[in-house]
């Protein structure tokens, strides 16, 4: 079996936006390794590089994504207030999605580092699902606790109506920050 050549420097990059255009899901860093017989630091060093070159390419919990404008329908975008314990965190994103919402951010407001957003990209309970299980298997905190529960979203959707309707659903289960 011949062994599988480094892909370098810039064809690498070029190669790694190729796959990210071109593909419909996010892609792990291990994955984008693989396929350039790379370390998955380097990967990491490559995004960073495309992204400094304004390449729209999104860190989500489901790997890199290629953020495509969408040609359709406009996208409505809203910023929402929540709070919830830990627990409810599944709870509030399937509700949202299930309203046909994008959750495409959390913000908390830190003490000392201001503003900390982190990217989420979850629409459908299959992604919100490998969201959870990804903070589960890494161990990793959400955001919102340091901030006692309280924690901003992003949402978009194709009309204002569904933004609404999700908005009132938060509300009836406790989570919406009115103000």
């Amino acid at each position: 079996m011949a062994e599988q050549k480094k892909i370098l420097g810039d064809e690498r990059r070029a190669f790694i936006l190729e796959l990210l255009k071109d593909s419909p899901v996010p892609l792990t860093g291990s994955e984008l390794a693989t396929r350039t017989n790379v370390s998955r630091q380097v990967i990491v060093g490559d995004i960073t590089l495309l992204k400094a070159k304004d390449e729209p390419i999104i860190a989500t919990s489901q790997g890199y994504l290629y953020f495509k404008q969408n040609t359709g329908a406009p996208l409505y975008e809203r910023t929402i207030a929540c709070r919830h314990i830990p627990g409810d965190t599944e709870k509030e994103l399937n509700l949202l999605v299930d309203h046909g919402v994008l959750v495409k951010d959390v913000k908390v407001e830190h003490a000392v580092y201001g503003d900390l957003t982190a990217s989420i990209m979850v629409s459908n309970r299959q992604e919100v699902k490998q969201f959870m299980a990804n903070i589960q298997t890494t161990k990793a905190s959400l955001l919102s606790e340091l901030t006692g529960g309280i924690h901003l979203h992003t949402i978009a959707a194709s009309t204002v109506q569904t933004l609404d309707k999700a908005e009132v659903a938060l509300k009836e289960a406790g989570f919406l920050i009115e103000y």
